[in-house]
């Protein structure tokens, strides 16, 4: 495998492309630059495929082409972060349209505001509380977003807890949601970029707030 090394805000802008979590840092950057993917007939995207790989797996074929992990430039003032791939969630629900005012979302969530907390995941809770209280019907969508054998938002402790152990559940303040917060950076980020997707905000919108997000 071989790796490369990218700045924070790319590193941010290409956490901020995902569609669907579970897409690899790879498959992001193949999309973005050579719009390869297949779309299943529900709806849901899957990763990408290329004929040269498929043909790969035939008898006396060449050797494939080797995957890329993507590794961030060292910054001055942080460490060094590799990505290497966005964590899997299954049962992916496609973005529906939604009554999304980006600008109204960039004035609650920025840099500044996310400085008031000290703690990543009191940061985390704020933006999905400001998600929700600009679109609290269309927020009943994020139930949607699941692991493979866990859910990650629900209206009780008790549902969360009952699909996962160690999910560490909290309440997204004043939502009535709870969400699974027991992951790390990388997942957040996943997880913050599907629920605004799902809302209908703006690329341009989801890759400031997780940008902002990376580098608190």
């Amino acid at each position: 495998m071989k790796t490369i090394e990218i700045d924070d805000d790319l590193y941010a802008f290409i956490a901020g492309q995902t569609k669907h979590i579970g897409e690899s840092a790879s498959q992001i950057l193949r999309r973005l630059l050579m719009g390869d993917e297949i779309v299943a007939a529900e709806g849901n995207v899957v990763a990408p495929v290329e004929s040269d790989l498929a043909d790969a797996t035939q008898p006396n074929a060449e050797t494939a082409p080797t995957p890329v992990a993507v590794k961030k430039a060292p910054a001055k003032s942080t460490k060094a972060k590799v990505v290497t791939e966005i964590p899997a969630v299954v049962n992916v629900v496609t973005a529906t349209p939604a009554n999304a005012d980006d600008d109204a979302l960039l004035k609650l969530v920025n840099p500044t505001t996310l400085k008031q907390f000290d703690k990543r995941v009191d940061q985390f809770l704020y933006i999905l509380q400001q998600a929700f209280v600009l679109q609290p019907v269309e927020f009943a969508q994020v139930e949607s977003i699941k692991g493979k054998n866990r859910k990650y938002f629900a209206t009780s402790k008790e549902e969360l807890l009952a699909t996962g152990s160690s999910t560490n559940p909290k309440a997204i303040p004043e939502s009535g949601y709870w969400v699974v917060t027991n992951n790390n950076t990388a997942k957040k980020l996943a997880m913050l970029s599907q629920v605004l997707q799902i809302l209908g905000y703006s690329d341009k919108v989801v890759a400031s707030i997780t940008e902002a997000f990376s580098e608190q």
